[in-house]
């Protein structure tokens, strides 16, 4: 797969130095599979893989990105440092994070000091080094003061968190939007920042503890009844590409390098955005096991927990602002996430050599679908 084969973005990232942080993660590998087909001149910096299997090992991305690959920890204030300096890059994705909520009741401080001292670290090696660049700062849809209403999360709702996990991707909101006005809101400023919230991602490997998904495809390998902890649980479920899709979008705009048809100068994009999917694909935890057999039939148990750690159990986003300011939208519905997800595990389990071209392969299809749409990214 070559730029020729993804005519989209406008070009922009081509040979474009871009800084991924956690590329070594589920949404990171997806990110620089799709990056590199873009033909963007693509670096990590990152913990080794999270998870055996990973889905950057199954990517083979170490070998492909060589010396590009370097791996580091963000907590590591002199290597971010002396990595953003020597890389000098124009744009930087910063998603490593510690991202789960049942470890971060475990490792509460593990979890505050890379999701907030990380992204401290990560915006002031950029300040320092004072080249122009584009940050996307991907949080999460869980930084919001979550009052389980109906109505769903607008960029300008406060922040919050229940457990240690939320409460520090809301502190790392106020870190950014610091960051924003203190250092880079003069209009003279090399580097324009904005944050992402995105729902909760699904699709093919993510191999994460304690996620829904990834439990199901272990318990259907393994012929066992699928553990559901909270089937109540209400998410908005989209695929991973969904959102990442949103986040190069908007490092677009904020290199200032949108169609002619966008009017909305570059600063107008220095602000939080949500990328969520629609309305109808907010379903309980149960809808989505009951939709996942569809495509890989088994059994699901009920494993509720009235002694579990509390997590959310209503929770959705407003994504007016992408729609008017970017013209973004999703592309895949509920049915077709999930779809396309299983399709993934289940060539990955019965042909594992297949698994990198498989992914490749969605890529193209989701482009195809959203050209076929007429988004303007395409």
């Amino acid at each position: 797969m070559s730029p020729d084969d993804i005519k989209s973005f406008s070009g922009v990232f081509l040979n474009k130095r871009v800084l991924i942080t956690g590329h070594t993660g589920f949404k990171g590998a997806w990110l620089t599979e799709w990056l590199l087909a873009l033909g963007a001149d693509v670096h990590g910096f990152s913990l080794p893989p999270p998870t055996t299997p990973a889905l950057f090992d199954q990517l083979d991305l170490a070998p492909r990105l060589g010396s590009r690959h370097r791996i580091g920890d963000i907590r590591d204030r002199a290597l971010v440092r002396d990595t953003v300096a020597s890389i000098r890059p124009e744009f930087i994705f910063h998603l490593a994070a510690q991202s789960l909520v049942r470890h971060s009741y475990r490792e509460p401080v593990e979890t505050y000091d890379t999701n907030i001292m990380g992204t401290v670290h990560v915006l002031d090696a950029a300040r320092l080094a004072a080249n122009p660049c584009a940050i996307v700062a991907v949080t999460t849809d869980k930084c919001y003061e979550n009052k389980e209403w109906l109505h769903a999360y607008r960029e300008e709702d406060p922040m919050g968190g229940h457990d240690p996990y939320s409460a520090s991707k809301g502190a790392a909101e106020l870190v950014i939007q610091s960051y924003r006005q203190a250092f880079f809101a003069s209009a003279g400023s090399p580097i324009r920042l904005a944050s992402a919230r995105a729902g909760n991602v699904i699709g093919g490997g993510d191999w994460a503890a304690d996620r829904i998904v990834p439990d199901c495809i272990r318990a259907l390998v393994r012929k066992e009844p699928i553990p559901v902890r909270n089937k109540i649980a209400t998410r908005p479920w989209q695929h991973v590409m969904e959102p990442l899709g949103g986040y190069l979008w908007l490092a677009v705009a904020l290199s200032g390098q949108l169609p002619g048809r966008f009017h909305f100068p570059a600063t107008a994009y220095t602000g939080a955005f949500n990328f969520g999917p629609h309305p109808e694909a907010n379903r309980t935890v149960a809808a989505l096991v009951q939709e996942i057999l569809k495509h890989w039939p088994g059994q699901w148990s009920d494993q509720s927990d009235p002694k579990a750690p509390h997590e959310a159990s209503l929770l959705n986003l407003a994504i007016d602002k992408a729609r008017h300011l970017l013209e973004w939208k999703p592309v895949w519905n509920f049915e077709e996430t999930v779809a396309h997800t299983i399709e993934w595990y289940r060539i990955a389990a019965e042909q594992p050599s297949n698994a990198g071209a498989h992914t490749r392969h969605q890529i193209l299809n989701y482009t195809a679908n959203a050209a076929a749409k007429h988004l303007p990214w395409t």
